[in-house]
């Protein structure tokens, strides 16, 4: 079974986030930004990953966002996997 895993990677709330900081005075300069706060700047890393059924795949997923794609010292990730028809 093929599978879209989606992780998504942001800073842990206690890291500044010296982008979501520029991001956010950028936002409000701008007309209609001055309600904006707390902006975090993150990413996202989408992969098509083969395994038996989506539970495996996100497991599989969660191993490799946990020692490759997110620092857990500083980041923290949630996986999303949806099966591919």
């Amino acid at each position: 079974m093929q599978c879209k895993a989606e992780v998504t990677v942001m800073f842990r709330k206690s890291i500044l986030d010296p982008q979501g900081a520029a991001v956010e005075r950028a936002l409000k300069a701008h007309e209609g930004g001055a309600d904006i706060s707390s902006v975090r700047v993150g990413k996202v890393i989408e992969l098509t990953v083969d395994g038996p059924d989506a539970k495996s795949v996100e497991e599989k997923v969660k191993v490799l966002a946990d020692r490759i794609l997110a620092n857990p010292v500083m980041e923290e990730y949630s996986v999303h996997v949806e099966p591919l028809s």
